[in-house]
């Protein structure tokens, strides 16, 4: 038996949506709350993060509508953490970087999260487990 992370994952498909949907509006409850600044980048990449999740609940998450529709959600999603990551690098570069107050809730390092999420997200849907190959067969 297999017991690679990627098998792990693969076969865990529906809780690690469950486990995104939980992040997303874990997110937005912290922003709706006023317990965080309000920042339309982290929006979007939570809300990607959400959908994604939701598409690893549906019944066939490798149907080419839905591999479509994820595929294009995340790259939104991609381009806007990897600019917002940038922009963090940037001012890392220009000496004008700060931790703040709490470095977990700084932006650049969210960004590089929630990047480092949608890509693994966007892999599970794209993947197909051992298990349904062998079924086919």
């Amino acid at each position: 038996m297999d017991k690679t992370l990627l098998h792990f994952l693969l076969s865990h498909k529906k809780m690690l949506g469950v486990v995104a949907i939980i992040i997303c509006v874990a997110a937005w409850a912290l922003e709706l709350t006023d317990l965080v600044y309000v920042c339309p980048y982290c929006r979007m990449q939570r809300t990607v993060i959400g959908i994604l999740g939701i598409f690893l609940l549906l019944p066939n998450p490798r149907h080419w509508i839905s591999l479509y529709f994820a595929s294009t959600i995340a790259a939104f999603g991609f381009f806007v953490g990897a600019y917002q990551h940038f922009e963090g690098w940037k001012r890392i570069m220009f000496g004008k970087f700060e931790w703040g107050e709490h470095w977990y809730i700084n932006p650049w390092l969210l960004s590089g999260c929630a990047l480092l999420l949608i890509s693994g997200l966007l892999m599970l849907i794209w993947s197909s487990s051992h298990s349904e190959k062998r079924q086919v067969n």
